[in-house]
């Protein structure tokens, strides 16, 4: 069957793709998205893996999608509502805890009782963070220019990122390039001295890195993290009624609202490209359809290397794409409960379920779990942030019954010996006894489980080498060099094929900004 009467045609129904469809549509064009899996979402899905309990297989909170999406898109109209995370709970190994709480006063209270250095040193680190998160953000909403090229469009790129820059004060350009090159933990051991405080802290600098915490530029990957908001409120970390297919599902919504086309179970097996322009797509079953423009919300490597035939690209955008950094280092364990864990820290404080609680006792701890997945093991005690998705949103699993959601690193794509069932048990056993360590009821809770490997999220999600932001968040590796330099502005090598996935600027983590801006530009080129 040949389909011929589309203006974009948007692979892959991730929350990007969708973005993206959105916009089109908005704007008054004929859209439809191709989405290879029977629901929409990619990384961003909500399912009923054990019956009654709802799991956010992968990514589980949100932060990072941008406010003016939020509002262009209607997206509470739709559905999207976001519940704050109001506490960040780190059991430690003496048996002792340290907590953040939504109460600035008692944070700073908390914090003193294990050190009144930290808590003299918390307000200035926040308010610093929060200068330079301020400082970048700008940097979210520009189009990347290439610093070598001449072209008008792209010295108007480097004067608005001259501009930007002018406007920073001197100490701000110097904590900015401070921070671009820093390992987390040497910027916040210039800050803090408690163990649980400083591996708390650094750890969201190795998220969805394969990086430690003492590796050079995860500062920046905490700083990419500190960006987020909520209504306004800077810094601030909530969970999706819904759980994160409640975010896909809002923005479905408003672009089938807008007029969008979603197909469901389409699988885009190559892209048409004729006279150096990309016309439309060959599915899996045979069908061809056909459109002005194809927007790819792939990885760059599907994008540029399984989607189009290479002939159609230079030589330096391939081996840049084949170089690109791929490989998963994250994990997810999901589990059905019949009661809620007891932490022997605080067994009767159920205030800290409707938070975080990250096991991250320290930067050694982390630093250590990152040796094993250095030499191509799971790591044995690894680092977990879990959240309570029931006890945020009630739905989420059968009256008196929980659901946990665990995000683990380590646990590395290109295991020794590969990654098998056996291998599968072991690394969700090793997060289990690690939890039971500090919450010893937990086994006994456990009605089920579903363990996700780096493997499983190339499986399920069809992401490269399980990575959760499609390519690590690395200084060679954003801005003007993401996914390649010269190729960075969403636009590609075919003419009317363009990258609108998380493997583009800014980068990964639920923002939408990528998909936002590949449409913008398609736009803008008359489609």
């Amino acid at each position: 069957m040949t389909t011929n009467n589309y203006d974009a045609i948007i692979i892959g129904g991730g929350h990007n793709g969708l973005v993206a469809a959105a916009y089109l549509a908005r704007a008054g064009r004929n859209v439809v998205v191709l989405e290879r899996r029977e629901l929409v979402g990619g990384a961003t899905i909500t399912e009923e893996i054990i019956p009654g309990f709802k799991f956010t297989e992968f990514s589980y909170v949100v932060s990072l999608l941008r406010p003016e999406i939020i509002r262009d898109l209607k997206l509470p109209q739709h559905g999207l509502k976001i519940l704050p995370l109001p506490s960040t709970f780190t059991p430690m190994e003496n048996g002792d805890y340290i907590a953040g709480w939504d109460d600035h006063d008692t944070t700073r209270r908390e914090i003193y009782r294990h050190s009144p250095k930290d808590a003299e040193a918390y307000d200035e680190y926040g308010r610093r963070m929060a200068r330079l998160a301020k400082a970048i953000k700008p940097i979210l909403s520009i189009l990347p220019p290439d610093p070598t090229s001449l072209s008008p469009k792209d010295l108007m790129g480097l004067l608005k990122l001259g501009q930007f820059a002018s406007s920073l004060t001197e100490k701000e350009l110097y904590g900015l390039a401070k921070i671009m090159t820093q390992s987390a933990a040497d910027m916040l051991e210039e800050w803090f001295e408690t163990d649980a405080l400083l591996g708390t802290k650094s750890a969201s600098g190795i998220i969805g890195t394969f990086l430690g915490p003492r590796s050079p530029s995860t500062a920046y990957v905490l700083l990419h993290h500190y960006m987020g908001e909520i209504d306004g409120a800077f810094r601030a970390w909530g969970f999706a009624k819904g759980g994160t297919g409640g975010i896909a599902e809002s923005i479905a919504s408003s672009a089938r609202a807008f007029g969008a086309e979603i197909r469901l179970n389409a699988t885009v097996k190559q892209v048409i490209v004729k006279g150096g322009r990309a016309v439309g797509v060959a599915l899996e079953n045979g069908d061809e359809i056909y459109a002005k423009a194809v927007l790819s919300s792939a990885d760059p490597f599907v994008t540029f290397l399984k989607l189009v035939e290479q002939k159609h690209l230079p030589d330096d955008l391939i081996h840049s794409i084949k170089k690109f950094r791929t490989r998963g280092s994250s994990g997810k364990v999901n589990i059905a409960l019949s009661e809620l864990p007891r932490f022997t820290a605080l067994p009767d404080e159920h205030v800290l379920h409707r938070g975080a609680v990250s096991i991250s006792p320290s930067i050694d701890y982390i630093e250590r779990a990152y040796d094993d997945a250095k030499y191509g093991r799971f790591a044995k005690e690894p680092y977990i942030d879990m959240i309570f998705p029931s006890m945020i949103d009630p739905d989420m699993a059968p009256p008196g019954k929980h659901v946990m959601s665990c995000f683990v690193q380590y646990a590395p794509y290109d295991i020794e010996g590969g990654w098998d069932d056996a291998k599968r048990e072991a690394f969700g056993e090793s997060v289990i006894s690690t939890i039971e360590r500090y919450a010893p009821n937990i086994r006994r809770a456990i009605i089920g489980k579903q363990v996700i490997t780096p493997v499983d999220i190339e499986r399920i999600a069809g992401i490269t080498g399980g990575n959760i932001f499609h390519g690590e968040l690395l200084l060679h590796q954003l801005f003007f060099m993401r996914p390649a330099t010269q190729w960075a502005g969403f636009r590609t090598p075919i003419n009317g094929y363009y990258l609108a996935g998380s493997g583009a600027h800014p980068g990964g983590g639920i923002m939408g900004s990528p998909g936002k801006f590949a449409a913008e530009l398609a736009l803008k080129d008359g489609i």
